[in-house]
Parts: structure tokens; sequence; C-alpha cells
């Protein structure tokens, strides 16, 4: 166990394009950041194959490359990365104590920038899990629908983000079935309209995915269990989107930072500051709208000159 605190100006919460973006930015500040990297390194692009919307790659990237590359440049301007995560925060005083790895390390910083991200909900089928991998289950339609454009897809969801995402795939794509789970939508009256108006999106009520079925090269279609009749259905799709929500990973925050019900921190208009001075929140952890990635990486550029900024006014 770790007896003393290490001392810090500037300690990131997490990495991804949101982390790895402060890191750059705080480094060039002289910050000397310190980086630990959480459970997931890299975030949730490390899950994703292409990614062909992020300027300055006209040829795509692997998901997993790309976070190589944002971290190997981070480490280039002298930033401390190490593995481990955050167990525990007190933002009571001055210098913010962080906790990581249950505890065996304690971290004593003048500014915390948290890029602890989101973690997207799945069904837990396994076949889900294995065309994650392989290539057509995807959490993100406006990430991946390009992919699957003049093809037939399916998406899961009842909610406005689910009926937001089976609009844009309509434009995309040939035919978009949309798999509810009950007998209506939850999605605003405006959403569902949109929906419903749309001619290539068949609505499924009372319906949920049993299997997702698929080749070596990815998805080929789904079995879909409709309640209310006992009746099985194929649907021969090559995209398989899930829009049932996504968690931020925000836990330990609680009683500390302001959130809002589902746990998003909540941040001020225009800046990334939290209600705790010298505290700031960036990517997705924050950012339940927009959620890509070139705008976490923009918001943990505002992370890192807030964090500046603050050191500035403090005289650091």
């Amino acid at each position: 166990m770790s007896t003393t605190p290490e001392k810090v100006s500037c300690l990131i919460v997490g990495s991804g394009p949101a982390g790895y973006t402060a890191a750059i930015y705080a480094a060039r500040a002289d910050l000397k950041p310190m980086m630990y990297m959480g459970p997931e390194p890299g975030g949730q692009l490390t899950t994703t194959t292409e990614v062909e919307n992020y300027p300055g790659f006209p040829h795509g990237v692997q998901g997993p490359e790309m976070m190589e590359l944002f971290k190997a440049q981070a480490e280039r301007f002298q930033t401390d990365i190490r593995f481990g995560w955050a167990t525990k925060v007190d933002f009571t005083g001055p210098v913010h104590k962080v906790w990581m790895d249950d505890g065996k390390i304690e971290i004593h910083s003048d500014t915390v920038i948290i890029a602890t991200g989101a973690t997207a909900k799945w069904l837990g089928l396994p076949t889900e899990q294995k065309y994650r991998s392989i290539g057509g289950v995807s959490a993100c339609a406006v990430c991946d629908g390009f992919f699957y454009r003049g093809k037939d897809v399916a998406i899961v969801g009842a909610g406005d983000t689910a009926a937001e995402e089976a609009t844009y795939l309509a434009k995309l794509c040939k035919q978009v079935y949309m798999i509810v789970r009950k007998g209506e939508m939850r999605a605003s009256k405006a959403m569902q309209h949109r929906v419903l108006s749309t001619p290539n999106i068949e609505v499924l009520y009372h319906s949920e995915t049993k299997e997702v079925l698929g080749n070596e090269t990815g998805v080929t279609g789904a079995i879909i269990h409709n309640a209310k009749t006992g009746e099985d259905r194929q649907l021969d799709v090559y995209g398989f989107f899930v829009a049932i929500g996504h968690k931020p990973n925000t836990d330990i925050f609680k009683g500390w930072l302001d959130m809002d019900e589902s746990g998003y921190l909540k941040t001020i208009p225009g800046t990334s500051k939290t209600n705790i001075e010298g505290v700031f929140a960036v990517g997705d952890a924050q950012d339940k709208v927009y959620r890509q990635a070139v705008t976490a990486a923009g918001s943990g550029c505002m992370g890192a000159l807030d964090a500046e900024r603050y050191l500035a006014g403090k005289g650091h």
C-alpha cells in the first residue's frame, strides 16, 4: 500500500479521445499531466472496427489503432500515462484527492479532468458480442451506418435515440426494422411521427431479439420473437444496431459532482467546469447528445485549457 500521496498539477482520469486530447494540450501547457487510463484503455473506440468519420484519416482507421496514435502523441509530450482506474475521490479541499486501484495509490492534484466516458448498454446475447468483434453489430448508427448503404438493417430500441437513429439509417439503407419490446415506443410524439411516416422503416412491436445470425464476414440476419403472437421471424439484415442507451462511467463521483438523472456530469454551458472548482468533465461522461470521437476530443481540449486557466488564476 502506498503511504505517501503523489502530488501533481493535473490528473486526467480515463483515456479515449477526450482524455488523450486533454493530455496533449495539458502537457504542451507544461502542466505535466498524469493520466490513469481506466478499465478500458482507449475507451469505446477500442471496441470499434473501422472509423471513417474522423477528420485527417481519408482512408479510415481501425479504432484501436487510432487510440494508439492518440496515446503516442500524448506520450510524446511527456504525459505520465499509467494503467489503473479511480475507485474513490475526495473533492472537499483545494487539493483534490483521488484513490486508484482500490486505495493502493493516492493522488493529490490541483486539477482533475474527468474523461471516464460512457458504456453502451447491450442486450447480453452471446451472438451479439460475437458480431461486435467480427462486424455487423454496433451501438452507433451515426458512426457505422455508412457501411450498410443500400442494405437492410435492424435497430433495437424504443426511445428518442433509437427513433432518431432509425430515421438516420433510413436515409442510407434500403430497409430498417425497428425492434420494440412493448406495444408502443417511449420516444416523444414528434419522433414517433417521424419514424411512422418514413416508408422504409417497419416497426416490430412486442418483439425481442433471440439471436443474431452471421458468418465469418459479419451479420446476415436476426431471429425476432413476437411475445404477443408467440411466433419467431427471421430478418435478413446485414447491420444490427442496439440503441437502448448508454451508462456514463461516473458512479464514483456521486455526492461530489452535479449530474443528471442518468448520471451524466453537468458542466457550466460553454465550458468543461463542474460544480467543484478545479474539476473538469469532458467527453462522453458529460455528453449524452453528440457522443462522437471528434466532439469528445474537442471537449478534451476545452478541459485542458480550462485547467490551465484555473491554475494560472491561482498563481501556479
